[in-house]
């Protein structure tokens, strides 16, 4: 018989046999396919366990019994094991006519892509292992050797079965980035920008701000990306009723966001259906930029009102990412947002910008200027001074403009929670900059970027990190804060804090290591996270 085909990431097994079976056959090796429907952790009765809440792992029961899976044959060796496969959807796009239905056709087979890697348990027998290695056609370079389970995430399943307080965060609810109660949102935005910090702040005015466009029936046209939206979303079924309420609606899906293909294909096939104009931005380039626009119809003619954010319109991750978004009525601000709905529609070459930064036109080259205005600045004997808060750091370009900046005095903070190829803290390179990362009960997604610029205190707000995927693969935008109590907010909540962590920051050092922070002398614990909870959330009434 052929090997059987094993699907991304699933739990399997791999037996050694001895003697023959029913039929007098000497099949020496077996796979064992846990089915998906079981659960991965199961919780031992009560009456079984003494001592408390106990759990075994699936896995340990099928070892126990495996014997039982072969009746009359000799288990000689076994080990459990898992291969990851190839998820990416590979589909031409220059080449196919209709890319939704292509990548539709993709989604199918993305549980049995190519094998990129292989894990087996710690005491795997070789010849085990170099079976499923040949199997997966894979190099030994690729197999990993797993002391305990070989997927960790499956234990996250405890947590809906326990419910001890002690071992859970404690209940937490946003606030409101206004004083809530039955506010007209556009009323509010002529009178000021919104500035939200998720998930301390609600994601709920994003979605009232679309509703109410949506209903409002001098909105003439609505305008927004999507990336990331999950199967159930108020803010596309917004779209869809606006499309019924004969407004024009334009909708930038990207139909490649890895592992939310399957949403946005089913959103698009909706908004498409409903009458949308439904396009999928530039061929090659993922379409990364969160941006929202309503033209509305007023006394003084037609007025733009944005949203433009950090993070994805997600209602879910919302409540577990921490993002920046801005609701404005800046009219030269709308027009640019404007721009780009043009330019992601039509393609046609963007015109230049005063206020946002957009990849992959202009946003390195912007992000390097403002570092080496930075630099000419302390060169000149004033404070220069720069801080960014990122998920990645990874571009050559942008380090080597930092390097120089910090060689010419420029003191550089760093708040980065994944990959950086930085090194801080080199002597006559780097000595000037310090790199941290926050990791606590929320992920840190928001992309910010502050230059003292001789106390103009210039703050954007973007979606893009300083990668090259992002700087020249990806449509994205940063965008200024204007008000100044408004960047005084983002520097206090987004930044300051972070830096003042002592509870969840790590440093690192200029050799790659990271070290826990922590209170040093008469410090106290201090949490960016918490306090921002306890600034910006409801009152805990537990």
């Amino acid at each position: 018989h052929p090997f059987p085909q094993v699907m991304n990431k699933s739990l399997n097994f791999i037996v050694a046999l001895g003697g023959k079976d029913a039929f007098g056959r000497g099949t020496a090796i077996a796979i064992v396919k846990a089915p998906r429907v079981l659960p991965r952790v199961i919780r031992i009765p009560d009456e079984l366990s003494p001592n408390g809440l106990s759990f075994c792992l699936l896995s340990s029961v099928i070892h126990a019994h495996l014997s039982e899976l072969f009746s009359g044959r000799e288990v000689l060796s076994y080990s459990q094991f898992r291969v990851t496969r190839d998820s990416d959807l590979w589909v031409d796009e220059e080449e196919v006519k209709n890319l939704r239905q292509a990548l539709k056709g993709e989604l199918q087979g993305r549980q049995f892509g190519a094998a990129v890697r292989l894990e087996v348990a710690i005491n795997c027998p070789q010849h085990l292992s170099d079976f499923l290695l040949d199997q997966f056609e894979l190099d030994p370079s690729r197999l990993y050797a797993v002391r305990g389970p070989v997927n960790l995430a499956r234990l996250s399943e405890i947590v809906d079965q326990t419910k001890i307080p002690a071992l859970r965060f404690p209940s937490f609810a946003p606030g409101f980035a206004h004083n809530g109660g039955d506010v007209n949102i556009f009323s509010l935005m002529r009178k000021q920008d919104v500035l939200m910090h998720h998930p301390f702040q609600s994601f709920q005015t994003v979605i009232d701000f679309v509703r109410a466009a949506a209903d409002d029936p001098n909105v003439v046209a609505i305008k927004q990306t999507i990336y990331r939206t999950g199967m159930n979303s108020d803010l596309m079924e917004s779209l869809i009723r606006a499309v019924h309420h004969g407004k024009e609606v334009t909708v930038v899906v990207e139909l490649k966001a890895r592992f939310d293909e399957e949403a946005n294909i089913n959103w698009a096939d909706k908004l498409e259906h409903a009458g949308a104009q439904v396009v999928y931005g530039v061929v090659g380039m993922k379409t990364h930029a969160k941006l929202a626009l309503v033209i509305r119809r007023e006394d003084e003619g037609l007025r733009f009102y944005s949203h433009l954010g950090t993070g994805n319109y997600h209602p879910s991750t919302t409540k577990f990412y921490t993002d920046f978004g801005l609701l404005t009525s800046h009219q030269e601000i709308g027009q640019e947002v404007n721009e780009v709905f043009i330019h992601l529609t039509s393609l046609t070459k963007p015109k230049k910008l005063h206020h946002l930064w957009l990849a992959p036109f202009a946003l390195q080259s912007e992000v390097i200027r403002a570092i080496r205005n930075e630099a000419k600045i302390a060169r000149s004997g004033r404070p220069g001074y720069i801080i960014a808060k990122l998920n990645a750091l990874v571009d050559e370009s942008v380090i080597r403009a930092l390097y120089g900046a910090s060689k010419d005095g420029v003191k550089i903070e760093l708040i980065v929670r994944g990959a950086c190829s930085l090194r801080p803290g080199v002597p006559g390179l780097s000595e000037n900059i310090r790199v941290r990362s926050i990791i606590g009960r929320f992920l840190e997604h928001s992309r910010i970027y502050y230059f003292r610029n001789d106390l103009a205190h210039d703050v954007y707000l973007a979606s893009a990190d300083w990668m090259s995927r992002n700087l020249f693969r990806r449509i994205e935008v940063a965008f200024p804060v204007l008000d100044k109590n408004l960047k005084r907010r983002v520097i206090n909540e987004g930044l300051n804090p972070y830096l003042k962590d002592n509870y969840n920051a790590w440093e690192l050092d200029s050799e790659g290591t990271y070290h826990r922070r922590k209170p040093r002398g008469k410090q106290k614990l201090f949490s960016a996270q918490q306090h921002l909870m306890d600034l910006l959330g409801k009152p805990n009434t537990e």
